[in-house]
């Protein structure tokens, strides 16, 4: 029996005042040529970083975004897939809830280093247009639009919410 070695990450579900989520585009290399995916912001999680230090680090690297309060874990999603993460079997991503002010994202990342990071650029999503995207572009998780219309509706699940690819 083989360990398998997955990627730890944490990732924000930003939320304005509107309802939007604050997706990065991420145009990521394959073998086959390059995926660009819509993700919400966040990332691997360092040795011996705790969750929250990570997830506060990685907002204000990517987007500029300073949080104090602690968000409430509404996601976790568990991917096992070889190439999905290089270096890796696959990840598993938390996802914390960050309700903002609707806001300009600039992060303290240069766009190289953004773009080491796969980031070409970020935008605020209306849940509609998720769920009516017919472009070449993913979201991550896939079916975004599903688990984002529970948590706009419904508020923070009593515990995270299982995800799906």
């Amino acid at each position: 029996m083989s360990l398998v070695h997955l990627r730890r990450s944490v990732r924000a579900v930003v939320l304005d005042e509107d309802d939007r989520i604050l997706l990065c585009r991420m145009v990521i290399p394959k073998p086959t040529g390059t995926i660009a995916v819509w993700a919400t912001p966040g990332g691997g999680i360092e040795r011996d970083e705790a969750v929250l230090v990570a997830l506060r680090r990685e907002l204000h690297e990517e987007t500029g975004l300073v949080i104090d309060a602690d968000p409430p874990h509404v996601w976790h999603q568990e991917v096992v897939d070889p190439g999905h993460a290089v270096g890796y079997d696959g990840v598993i991503n938390d996802y914390f809830l960050v309700r903002v002010a609707s806001f300009h994202p600039r992060g303290a990342m240069s766009d190289g280093e953004l773009a080491t990071e796969y980031i070409v650029g970020f935008r605020w999503w209306r849940l509609p247009d998720i769920a009516d995207y017919r472009g070449p572009d993913v979201f991550s998780p896939r079916d975004l639009a599903t688990p984002l219309a529970a948590l706009i509706a419904d508020g923070v699940p009593a515990g995270p919410v299982p995800l799906g690819l």
